[in-house]
């Protein structure tokens, strides 16, 4: 269901989002939603969080079409520890410098807090209903990737490897549609360890995980180790990806690095160059 026009105030410029689609049809939501009201908080940085999200939605950013072809697509997953999301600094920003570059963009804003089996059937669900919409929305259906950072980034690494079997049954036709993302970037990821230092359980290396983009700094202490093991791993299952270490940007900068890391946005776009999706 698209719902609204909204305009969207990043800290650059003024963004006019195409429109705001829910995820799931009213009262069909597979899962549990969040006890509490949606909250939106806008901290003392300036960027804003949302919590208590029990109605996931895609803010769609469209790219200027290129003589008329569809756009290939990237749904953004922001970062929040999946307490909340931070819809402008990991969202609607990113969205426009996607934009910028050619890509059309659907932010998600996934069910939180403390929601990680209902986030990864919004991102599954996501994935499918873009499919569904790629003619309406002029999007590439067989150009559809993720990008996430940090709680988001694990959010992507999920979607990428476990889109097999579905997390829900499914809803309606909207399902029939292929949940699996033809390319991954994952910036500054979390969680893709576990507390013995071994690979998630919850992420399958048996899956035809799809090209991907590892984007991590030696100074982020808490997560660069899960992306180390998570490059490993990938090498050894023979999967295509590639891993930008970077010796400084700390954790949580988006486009607003200040270390060695601020060169990903253009080393990320070389990369989705040289796999066709630019």
């Amino acid at each position: 269901m698209i719902r609204i026009l909204l305009p969207l105030l990043a800290t650059t410029s003024l963004l006019f989002a195409e429109s705001i689609v829910d995820v799931w049809p009213e009262g069909k939501m597979p899962g549990k939603g969040a006890n509490e009201s949606e909250a939106r908080v806008k901290k003392n940085d300036g960027f804003h969080r949302i919590s208590n999200v029990s109605r996931p939605t895609l803010t769609f950013f469209p790219s200027p079409a290129k003589d008329g072809k569809p756009a290939p697509v990237m749904i953004v997953c922001p970062g929040g520890g999946y307490s909340y999301v931070v819809v402008d600094k990991e969202g609607s920003e990113i969205a426009a410098w996607l934009n910028k570059n050619g890509i059309s963009a659907l932010v998600l804003k996934y069910r939180t807090p403390n929601n990680r089996e209902g986030a990864l059937m919004d991102v599954q669900r996501a994935l499918s209903l873009t499919r569904a919409h790629a003619t309406e929305w002029n999007v590439d259906p067989k150009s559809v990737g993720v990008i996430g950072f940090s709680a988001g980034g694990n959010l992507a690494a999920k979607a990428s490897t476990q889109f097999e079997a579905r997390s829900y049954p499914a809803v309606d036709a909207v399902d029939q549609q292929s949940c699996r993302p033809d390319f991954a970037v994952l910036v500054y990821p979390a969680y893709l360890s576990d507390k013995t230092g071994q690979i998630s359980p919850d992420l399958n290396l048996k899956a035809a995980i799809p090209p991907t983009l590892i984007i991590h700094n030696e100074d982020d202490k808490v997560f660069v180790a899960g992306s180390k093991i998570y490059h490993a791993a990938l090498n050894e299952a023979k999967i295509a990806h590639e891993f930008k270490l970077y010796t400084s940007g700390g954790h949580g900068y988006a486009l607003h690095c200040a270390g060695e890391a601020k060169a990903w946005p253009d080393d990320a776009l070389k990369w989705l160059q040289q796999i066709g999706m630019r």
